[in-house]
């Protein structure tokens, strides 16, 4: 959610996601912790408003997360395609 833009608001992360403030309040913690996500807190008018970024550490192991899935993901297709099932007579 957070790859495409610069900074994303909370609530919009929270409703796009479905999940509750907690439960995403600890996931971007936790990324904050390995350095991934930077966030700012500010107001809109008089409403507090938190903005979350992916840093650039965060898209380079974005990046390397994805590099690995696909790389397992052509891993299992290889395999199946080395181990097919006969057809049934």
């Amino acid at each position: 959610m957070l790859a495409p833009a610069r900074w994303t608001e909370f609530g919009f992360v929270r409703d796009a996601l479905g999940m509750s403030d907690s439960a995403l309040s600890k996931q971007v913690t936790t990324l904050g912790r390995l350095g991934y996500v930077d966030v700012d807190k500010g107001y809109v008018g008089k409403r507090p408003r938190t903005w979350l970024w992916l840093n650039d550490q965060g898209r380079a192991a974005l990046r390397r997360h994805i590099a690995a899935l696909e790389q397992i993901a052509q891993q299992a297709a290889a395999h199946g395609a080395r181990h097919r099932h006969p057809p049934r007579e």
